[in-house]
């Protein structure tokens, strides 16, 4: 039988650069990797064209295209994790703001579109820990949504034409914004001490936020039984050779992710700072469903089951 080969796209990271390199190859197929140079547009041709075989995907995104019915599942291969509590910046002379506590009432810009994995955590962490009551913030984003049937709620609107999320910010116009690369040297955490309050959230709550995970067309996985399993083994391989290094001080140059994972390990007296499974992520899988239907983006949880391809849920 000749094995399929599989339009692939993922960014090339720690976690599989030994698939990438071929170092790793997964049984039964072949895969032939695609350079999208921003990763996001790959997201979204693949929710409105299904245009690649397997896919890396922001897990706030397949939510979304799963519950729109999209013809792809997901592999519990969590290629991106991090941490949330310094995606909300503020200019401190000009929004106002004494702490999170005093969005109430105000403007808040979202890069992107209000799905955005980051922004679900962010205002997750808004919400549980500082109390903001997220239905009376006006959220304004910079972009729209990667599932064209998604219809935000009543308190989202798009950001003016020819203005940026970051000028905004600065010239408090908007008290802070969300997941924005920006450049202004006035623009600061909002969060108090980001990193220390990211740390507490792990080590006390057991949070420890997935950013994105895999994804394969429902046609191949039907007609290929064992393909997800197959694909889960692969990723799993490299993304252990990957935390091999990193337990070694091995990584060459390592970049800002790779000096997280590196302090997660640290962390947690040396566990796997990239779990792969649903069982290990059960919690914080079902926290981002319970935040996600509580910002209304889903209308009610999904069970994980279902949300995974068949013989990578154990």
């Amino acid at each position: 039988m000749v094995e399929p080969v599989l339009r692939t796209v993922t960014r090339t990271q720690g976690a599989n650069v030994a698939l990438k390199d071929g170092t790793v190859t997964p049984d039964g197929c072949r895969l032939e990797f695609e350079d999208v140079p921003v990763l996001v547009h790959a997201f979204r041709r693949m929710v409105r064209g299904l245009e690649f075989d397997v896919s890396e995907m922001a897990l706030t995104t397949y939510l979304v295209a799963k519950a729109h019915g999209a013809a792809f599942t997901a592999l519990p291969a969590f290629l991106v994790r991090g941490f949330h509590h310094g995606a909300i910046l503020h200019n401190p002379a000009a929004s106002g703001l004494r702490g999170p506590e005093d969005l109430t009432g105000r403007r808040v810009g979202v890069n992107r579109g209000y799905t955005v994995t980051t922004g679900v955590w962010a205002r997750a962490v808004l919400r549980s820990e500082f109390g903001v009551d997220l239905d009376r913030v006006t959220w304004v984003l910079s972009g729209d949504e990667h599932v064209a049937a998604y219809r935000p709620p009543a308190n989202v609107e798009s950001m003016p034409p020819g203005r940026t999320l970051e000028e905004m910010a600065v010239s408090g116009e908007l008290a802070a914004v969300i997941g924005v690369d920006a450049t202004a040297p006035e623009l600061v955490p909002l969060v108090p001490e980001p990193e220390r309050a990211a740390v507490t959230a792990l080590l006390k709550h057991g949070m420890y936020p997935v950013n994105h995970l895999v994804v394969v067309k429902d046609d191949l996985l039907a007609r290929h039984p064992g393909l997800g399993a197959d694909l889960l083994r692969a990723f799993t391989r490299a993304k252990d050779l990957y935390v091999e290094r990193l337990r070694a001080g091995a990584v060459v140059e390592p970049a800002k992710a790779d000096r997280m994972y590196a302090r997660v390990m640290e962390m947690t007296g040396g566990a796997d700072p990239l779990p792969y499974g649903v069982a290990p992520n059960r919690d914080v899988l079902e926290a981002l469903m319970r935040h996600a239907v509580d910002q209304r983006i889903l209308e009610r949880p999904m069970p994980l089951e279902e949300l995974f391809a068949e013989g990578t849920r154990d």
